[in-house]
């Protein structure tokens, strides 16, 4: 029943997967009234997403989750050591150093940020997110699903079903979040349009328990790829065994043509293709859940509509290639809690909430079209193992053997097959994809400075700029000796003033600002004899402003702003920044009006 203010609550969460999960756990943590339904009886029972990127650990790291969620990961030192084989116990074809593992580029990720990527199982990353939301004053509602939303000028109203009692009831919301999934019925029903298609390849998941130590402990990794030219289960003979927990608990992923349907997985069948993967039929395996999944490519072009925004898999749908999707949703939920929380507290406009759209449908894009273009790394290592030459399943695996021989034709197929492995960098350690984003849209005040050069490929590297609309550049800082992040002085919901030694006058600006619009600013100079200092220079260099100028950043850790120094009118120069990220006027009425 709504309340005497008309609304049962300010934020509708369909939806209790990663992205709705993590915008339940945010706007609960921001102090915004929401509720979270999901159709089910409980969270994912299947590990499904793994990988945790930099940026989604960040994002933990902010929400006070980071250790809670370290403490469950298999760490960073346990994921690199990718397998190319025949089986666990076969030939083994060729490794790969992935996420981050390669010295040539363990720096690159320690210098992105002071969070280190993991391996989280989504069955163990949504429960975090929904216990966080709950105990921080979100309401979670399983087993209720939603059947339709309309919306109105003044808020959405959702008709939802309980399946425990049969109840058909409505929920009234200020704004309602689609997060449900890719077979959104939220993005159906507002008609938010979609580039690609679905069901483009049929996959199955086998999740099972088996100690495989003895065949992997010795090169720990995420990903076995296990080839078998003409196995009894189809195709080339392509399967995937995925580390869950480490060694012995597994997730193997094998194909199925699509055309045909998906099979039905028996105890038998699933045994049957276990087997082969590990190479060992004598092995104990005990077989905890089977599942179908189709691999689409398609992405919404547009995310939101007036009061209702959509996220996750509903508007980026793709290969688990990359491991990008619930990274993706993560980052969707979080870009959209802050702005939302400013909104139902009086603290921006409106039209703040249009921003979520202009920055994150193009991450849609992108991850999706990254997801499926790394499928394309694949058939060059077919290729060089001869497995394309031939439909005979009797002279792929000669081609295979062959690649022993000392000829120079197995020679060539070896050199072949190591530059085909190493191509497939772009599927593990596309650190640019995760950490590269940037933002354009009325929440970024441009400073008119063009856009810095990409130095290296932008998918495979990450490149630290302060250009309003990137990322906050992670650097270290000293305080009375302990080393702290820059980015740890900014977030918790606020925005954030950072600014060198000679910038006193920005503590008063940021006090006039924060008056004007009723919300906390925090501000921290930076440099000798503050309370942070800069020891290395590291602020100073990566800030890009002098020590009298400031960088605005966002409460989601992006820089909204900058002053490459102080002026005379520094007050009246961030009430025109703020106002215009907040909403409430473009930047140039606002300084006239303040000055």
């Amino acid at each position: 029943m709504s309340t005497e203010s008309g609304f049962d609550t300010d934020i509708l969460i369909i939806g209790t997967g990663p992205a709705g999960a993590a915008s339940a756990a945010a706007l609960a943590t921001y102090g915004v009234r929401c509720q979270a339904i999901g159709k089910f009886g409980w969270t994912a029972r299947t590990p499904r997403a793994h990988i945790t990127n930099q940026r989604t650990m960040e994002i933990l790291r902010d929400l006070g989750l980071e250790q809670e969620a370290l403490g469950m990961a298999v760490p960073n030192t346990q994921m690199g050591e990718n397998t190319y084989c025949t089986s666990l116990t076969g030939t083994e074809l060729g490794r790969l150093l992935t996420w981050g593992m390669h010295p040539a580029r363990r720096a690159d990720y320690d210098l992105a940020s002071p969070t280190s990527m993991c391996d989280l199982p989504q069955n163990m990353m949504e429960p975090l997110l929904i216990a966080a939301a709950a105990k921080r004053g979100a309401k979670i509602r399983f087993d209720t699903e939603y059947l339709s939303s309309t919306q109105d000028a003044e808020g959405v109203t959702t008709t939802v079903k309980d399946h425990l009692t049969g109840a058909v009831y409505t929920i009234r919301s200020r704004y309602l979040i689609g997060a449900d999934g890719a077979n959104s019925r939220v993005v159906a029903d507002y008609g938010l349009p979609l580039e690609g298609r679905m069901g483009v390849s049929g996959s199955m998941n086998i999740v099972f328990d088996c100690d495989l130590s003895k065949y992997v402990a010795h090169r720990p990794s995420v990903l076995y790829w296990i080839i078998q030219p003409g196995s009894s289960v189809g195709g080339l003979g392509i399967g995937v065994i995925r580390m869950v927990r480490t060694w012995n608990k597994w997730l193997a992923i094998w194909g199925y043509d699509i055309e045909q349907g998906p099979p039905q997985i028996t105890e038998e069948f699933a045994r049957g293709i276990l087997h082969k993967l590990i190479g060992d039929d004598r092995i104990p395996i005990k077989i905890e859940a089977t599942s179908t999944w189709t691999v689409n490519d398609a992405y919404a072009t547009t995310i939101a509509k007036g009061r209702v925004f959509c996220m996750g898999d509903a508007i980026h749908r793709h290969p688990p290639t990359n491991g990008l999707g619930s990274n993706a949703s993560i980052g969707d939920a979080y870009n959209l809690a802050w702005k939302l929380a400013h909104v139902v507290k009086g603290q921006a406009a409106p039209s703040l909430l249009e921003s979520y759209d202009l920055e994150r449908a193009p991450v849609a894009e992108q991850v999706v079209k990254r997801a499926n273009k790394s499928l394309g790394c694949f058939p060059p290592i077919l290729q060089a193992l001869g497995l394309l030459d031939t439909q005979d399943p009797e002279e792929m695996r000669r081609n295979m053997a062959a690649l022993q021989d000392d000829t120079q034709e197995a020679a060539a197929r070896r050199e072949a097959l190591r530059a085909a492995i190493q191509a497939s960098d772009y599927v593990y350690n596309c650190h640019g994809v995760e950490m590269n984003q940037r933002y354009a849209s009325g929440a970024v005040v441009d400073d008119g400075s063009p856009e810095p050069a990409w130095l290296r490929d932008p998918e495979l590297y990450h490149q630290a700029s302060s250009r309003p609309g990137a990322h906050l550049p992670h650097v270290w800082l000293s305080e009375n000796g302990r080393r702290v992040a820059a980015m740890d002085l900014c977030g918790n919901g606020r925005f954030t003033l950072l600014t060198g030694i000679s910038g006193a006058a920005w503590e008063q600006a940021a006090a006039e600002a924060a008056a004007a619009f009723g919300i906390e600013i925090a501000v921290h100079r930076i440099g000798p004899g503050q309370r942070y200092d800069d020891p290395y220079g590291d602020f100073a260099a990566a800030s890009e402003v002098a020590d009298d100028g400031a960088l605005l950043v966002r409460p989601d850790i992006y820089v909204g702003w900058r002053a490459r120094r102080a002026s005379a009118t520094a007050a009246a120069d961030l009430i025109a920044a703020l106002g215009a990220i907040l909403g409430f006027a473009p930047a140039a009425a606002l300084r006239e009006a303040a000055a």
